[in-house]
């Protein structure tokens, strides 16, 4: 039986990791650079990522004069395009559904803690988590296991009694590793990786109401079941 959903953050309740790459693509071809995904995927969903795209610019360019006049401008243009995005098609209505389900409801995020909660207010969605955990509050983030470690914990379940929406390769995996289903739910940047190392995958949460997921999944595990007896 699931009690409990867990949340990432970016990318899955606001599309804040296409702007912040759009932002520091307008940055390098204002060098005549290209900033690859490649490049940008390796801190997807992560903040144990090594790449820094500061870094690696003036390695191709040389040191940039006025380096924090225009870090800040990078900064600005993330904060322009992220507040014109709405929240992502069929998170508000998880989120209600599961409250009418009685469902515990976490979020655990890479980011820091004053990011996430400041979004989350501002968009009228904090009262709906009874949960945070962000990059504040645990030694590693994901891939590393540990904020949906903690989640679980604090909520006194077990792995196989949640689920966790994830949007990013290094999402999903930390999910994997605390043993939790995952279900893959992409956004324009993320659906150009590989994502098929989750359980399941929505093009969108508006794709499936909550309750005919939960069903999908616990119809699934009585297969498993069945079938373990069965070879039993």
């Amino acid at each position: 039986m699931i009690r409990a959903l867990i949340f990432d953050f970016d990318g899955l309740i606001l599309e804040t990791e296409s702007p912040i790459y759009q932002s520091w693509q307008e940055l390098y071809q204002s060098y005549g650079r290209q900033l690859s995904l490649e490049q940008w995927e390796t801190v997807l969903g992560t903040n144990e990522g090594s790449f820094d795209p500061m870094v690696e610019l003036e390695a191709q360019v040389g040191s940039l004069q006025h380096r924090e006049n225009v870090l800040s401008q990078v900064l600005q243009r993330e904060l322009d395009l992220i507040s014109a995005q709405p929240v992502l098609p069929g998170v508000r209505d998880y989120l209600l559904e599961a409250k009418k389900l009685g469902l515990k409801v976490g979020l655990a995020s890479s980011s820091p803690c004053s990011w996430v909660t400041c979004h989350l207010s501002r968009l009228g969605l904090i009262q709906y988590f009874d949960l945070i955990y962000a990059r504040d509050d645990v030694r590693r983030t994901k891939p590393d296991p540990e904020l949906y470690l903690t989640v679980i914990d604090k909520f006194q379940i077990r792995p196989d009694e949640a689920v966790v929406f994830e949007d990013s390769p290094n999402g999903i995996l930390a999910a994997k590793r605390a043993g939790l289903f995952c279900v893959a739910v992409p956004n324009p940047l993320t659906r150009q990786l590989r994502l098929d190392h989750a359980d399941f995958q929505l093009n969108s949460l508006a794709e499936m109401p909550l309750s005919e997921l939960l069903f999908q999944l616990e119809k699934g595990r009585a297969g498993l079941e069945t079938l373990d007896a069965l070879g039993s």
